[in-house]
């Protein structure tokens, strides 16, 4: 386990730029906290120059070679205090080796170096590991007092110049406040610093977040701007090309498809404007809403597909869902399925539109009777990729492909979406119900009833 360095004036934060921390109190601490090596040099100094001087002093006034070897035992204790923050184990092994021998060279418990190293184990580590350090050096300073009891008896032992079992409990109780103080600072360095991850993590998954969401509205907004483009296109490509035939024999039936050609160009650009007028809308100039196309607005798409040559038959059964989205969808793909027949199936004597409404299903099927489709030259092949994507959000699938007995056929199938209101309602008709009324919507006509409709 690794020791995690917390800064706490700020912590660069990997992704979203710099997560800014509120700025600790106590200019002391917060110097101490950016120079650990001055913290590190300050307490091994604090430790090993009075060992060492009164080492020196006792090796004058007593030459011997256990004093002697407690200078150098000290020294040793001293020079690890600089590695008890990365190697805080290794420092209690010095620190009780130092100990136990002081104790049985010169019936002196030197046990500085172990509280220190103490302190780092319940800073650095653990609490299990200050509480597993304490006890070894509660068991090594015991078992050394008591080999050096069974010598010669010495006349007194530090810190409090009395026998062996109160220097023990000294000792014990010396190092238990500093494993406690040691546990509390630890503790709270540990919850800091997850919280500090915790924040982390959190800017992880809002910028994740954001550039999902964004890529969700590129696509959205692509899908959106294909299906403007190119079926507007399209329809003026047809008409223009219906005006410059006409434009010789039939001048005002020319004249009349180039003013169908303008409105459909209007039209487009106007549902363009509005598109990117929310992109760009802000709380002072916020731009003119309208409702997105839907089931509704189906008679007057086809009846402009009509006027561009195409000779469309739809029928519809059931009774549309009433959330937008759906109607978007159910809009969306006719639009598209129309648009390709229009520019490639220029063969077709009759394009049929069958749109199914049910209460768990919704199924949109359209057949051209072209025998051969024209070589894409036109398109992007992104329509069919962007209608996946719409059903798909209703766990919905698309098929595009030759029909048996020849033409194409696009059948899309998605799920229903039924509002809860729509669901209680008391008396709400069956949606699957199909009673034999027919119309022939026009442009300006109502929204599509809840009937099955079929136009010659």
């Amino acid at each position: 386990m690794t020791s995690n360095q917390i800064s706490l004036d700020r912590t660069a934060s990997p992704v979203g730029g710099d997560l800014l921390l509120p700025r600790p109190p106590g200019v002391i601490r917060r110097f101490l906290a950016s120079h650990p090596v001055l913290v590190d040099s300050l307490i091994a100094g604090v430790y090993l120059v009075p060992a060492i001087v009164g080492g020196i002093y006792l090796m004058v006034t007593e030459p011997s070679w256990q004093n002697g070897t407690r200078v150098v035992l000290s020294a040793i204790a001293g020079a690890s205090l600089f590695l008890r923050r990365q190697h805080p184990w290794a420092v209690l092994v010095v620190a009780v080796v130092v100990m136990v021998g002081a104790t049985l060279l010169g019936r002196d418990v030197d046990f500085l170096p172990a509280q220190f190293a103490l302190y780092a184990l319940a800073v650095y580590r653990s609490a299990k590991a200050s509480w597993i350090a304490f006890a070894v050096v509660v068991a090594a300073a015991t078992a050394a007092l008591g080999l050096s009891a069974l010598g010669t008896r010495p006349e007194q032992y530090t810190p409090f110049e009395s026998g062996s079992t109160t220097t023990v409990i000294a000792v014990a109780a010396i190092s238990l406040f500093w494993v406690l103080v040691g546990i509390n600072i630890g503790n709270r360095r540990r919850y800091l610093a997850a919280l500090i991850d915790r924040a982390r993590q959190l800017a992880r998954e809002r910028d994740q977040q954001a550039v999902i969401a964004a890529a969700a509205e590129r696509s959205r907004i692509a899908r959106e701007m294909h299906d403007i483009v190119s079926h507007g296109l399209t329809v003026m490509i047809t008409l223009a090309d219906g005006s410059a035939g006409l434009a010789t024999t039939a001048p005002e039936r020319s004249a009349e498809a180039m003013r169908m050609v303008a409105e459909t160009g209007r039209s487009a650009l106007d549902d363009m404007r509005r598109l990117l007028g929310v992109l760009r809308a802000t709380e002072g100039d916020a731009p003119e809403r309208e409702p997105q196309p839907g089931v509704g607005e189906l008679s007057e798409l086809i009846e402009g597909f009509r006027a561009a040559g195409l000779v469309v038959h739809i029928t519809v059964s059931g009774s549309p869902p009433s959330d937008t989205g759906q109607q978007l969808t159910v809009f969306r793909v006719v639009q598209e399925a129309l648009t390709n027949a229009l520019r490639y199936a220029s063969l077709a004597t009759a394009v049929e539109v069958s749109i199914a409404f049910t209460a768990a299903m919704i199924e949109i099927t359209v057949d051209d009777d072209a025998a051969v489709h024209s070589t894409p030259g036109q398109g992007s092949g992104r329509g069919l990729i962007g209608l996946r994507e719409r059903v798909g959000l209703y766990s919905g699938t698309l098929e595009a492909g030759p029909r048996p007995g020849g033409g194409w056929r696009v059948r899309a199938r998605f799920e229903t979406v039924r509002t809860p209101s729509a669901l209680a309602a008391p008396g709400a008709p069956d949606p699957s119900a199909r009673p034999s009324t027919s119309t022939d919507p026009r442009p300006g006509a109502h929204p599509l009833p809840s009937t099955e409709e079929t136009l010659p």
